[in-house]
């Protein structure tokens, strides 16, 4: 723990410095700046800062970065400026935009670690590419999707033509540019695959079901929704069963793995998930910032996938043979 220097002394005795008693220490100061407060997602990230941090002695703060990148920069400016922090967790708007900020909060003597992406040019890239930085506690988005759209190709093997639509989060985040490049990239070497549409769901089930109406609009038959969220497969769902489709009769596959979409899978409704764990991430990424601060070393990078035992991709099968599993957020 830091020291309250107004309250130390020089008091020594016996020739050896007294020790500081535990009224005299100010406990660690930790912000998570999250993408957005709103988000379940984030909500989740920030419960597991809080266990950990009240297992250690740690206060911690939320910021709303709005899913706004701008607001996000400005955020660690004043975190920095304001001095009132020992360190930040970050999940960034703009993994690129804001690495300069990042690199201004770790020249100041801050600690800094990011987690669902990593921060730099690199998306595929989870050590530090800012200088200082920390820790990244995050998954190589790509391969993340390249699972995702190996599953839907696996469904689609006997259907000729497989027509599936992509519902992604916004085109304009370089990590959703990455899921859908990569779903292209992986989804074209099967001929039978047709990519039919492609709709942003904004990890929000009202605009995805804007998008999922649009798309059956164009294109009524659909074989398979393939999308990066799994809040994207709750306004998909109710697009299909508005349009005549009986649940369950699309193959539809989402990321997050909250418990939302763990019923719908055990309900035969949704068909899998990519699974993460927010939860456990934002406990590894308080614990690797206070290590740092203790004077410790922290790993540079911490997969979430070797937090848990889940799978990448959870079905039905898996939750069958796992009754008691409970979904680390909520959606």
């Amino acid at each position: 723990m830091k020291l309250r220097v107004a309250l130390l002394t020089s008091v020594a005795f016996a020739g050896v410095a007294a020790a500081v008693p535990a009224w005299a220490q100010d406990p660690f100061r930790v912000a998570y700046l999250a993408s957005s407060s709103q988000n379940g997602y984030n909500q989740a990230i920030f419960a597991g800062i809080q266990e950990a941090a009240a297992e250690k002695g740690v206060e911690v703060e939320i910021f709303d970065g709005a899913f706004d990148s701008t607001v996000q920069f400005s955020q660690v400016e004043d975190v920095v400026a304001g001095g009132r922090f020992d360190a930040f967790i970050v999940t960034p708007n703009d993994t690129v935009g804001i690495a300069p900020a990042l690199e201004d909060a770790t020249a100041a003597g801050i600690k800094v670690a990011t987690t669902l992406f990593p921060v730099g040019p690199d998306l595929t890239n989870m050590e530090p590419q800012v200088p200082g930085l920390t820790t990244t506690v995050a998954a190589n988005p790509a391969d993340g999707a390249r699972a995702q759209a190996e599953a839907v190709a696996a469904y689609c093997a006997d259907k000729d033509p497989c027509r599936v639509a992509v519902i992604i989060g916004q085109l304009i985040y370089p990590f959703d540019n990455l899921r859908n490049e990569t779903f292209k990239e992986v989804l074209a070497q099967h001929p039978n695959i047709q990519i039919v549409a492609t709709g942003e769901g904004n990890y929000d089930p009202d605009a995805s079901l804007t998008a999922m109406q649009d798309i059956l609009q164009a294109n009524p038959e659909i074989d398979a929704v393939l999308s990066n969220a799994d809040q994207h497969l709750i306004g998909a769902e109710i697009a299909l069963s508005d349009f005549g489709y009986e649940p369950g009769s699309v193959y539809m596959i989402g990321g997050g793995l909250n418990q939302i979409t763990v019923d719908a899978i055990r309900a035969g409704t949704v068909s899998a998930t990519l699974a993460e764990v927010p939860h456990s991430m934002g406990r590894a990424a308080l614990e690797a910032v206070v290590t740092t601060l203790e004077g410790g070393t922290a790993p540079t990078w911490i997969n979430p996938n070797d937090l848990v035992e889940t799978p990448v991709i959870v079905t039905k099968e898996w939750l069958d043979a796992n009754p008691d599993f409970v979904a680390e957020w909520q959606g």
